[in-house]
């Protein structure tokens, strides 16, 4: 069993920035990949990026150049770099991993955290 917690979520201005964090339980997780996703009110729940075991990177396109991921194996941790943050990026952000590429695909992984809340106004 893998748990996951993110934090770093906020309250933030139009063109600010935030880091998300997601700690991960277990020694596997460099085995896994990770990505994270985001919902916000009546939308659907979408990727916003994810970042294999090989650490091959994906973005949806409206965050490109802004949002980068990235993950240190030996702290078990993912990491979301968002800067130049607009007001649609507003959403719960959840973390999530697992041992197929589905994970990173548009469907999640296996495990998922509980969700950071971003609110990006002014």
């Amino acid at each position: 069993q893998v748990q996951l917690v993110e934090s770093g979520g906020g309250l933030v201005q139009p063109g600010g920035s935030l880091r998300l964090s997601c700690a991960a339980s277990g020694s596997i997780f460099s085995r896994y990949h990770m990505a994270w996703y985001r919902q916000a009110p009546g939308k659907e729940r979408e990727l916003v990026a994810g970042i294999t075991r090989y650490d091959v990177t994906k973005y949806m396109d409206s965050v490109k150049g802004r949002f980068t991921i990235s993950r240190d194996n030996a702290k078990n941790t993912l990491y979301l770099q968002m800067n130049s943050l607009k007001p649609e990026d507003t959403a719960v952000y959840y973390c999530t991993g697992g041992a197929t590429i589905a994970t990173i695909s548009g469907i999640g992984g296996t495990y998922w955290g509980q969700g950071t809340q971003v609110t990006v106004s002014s």
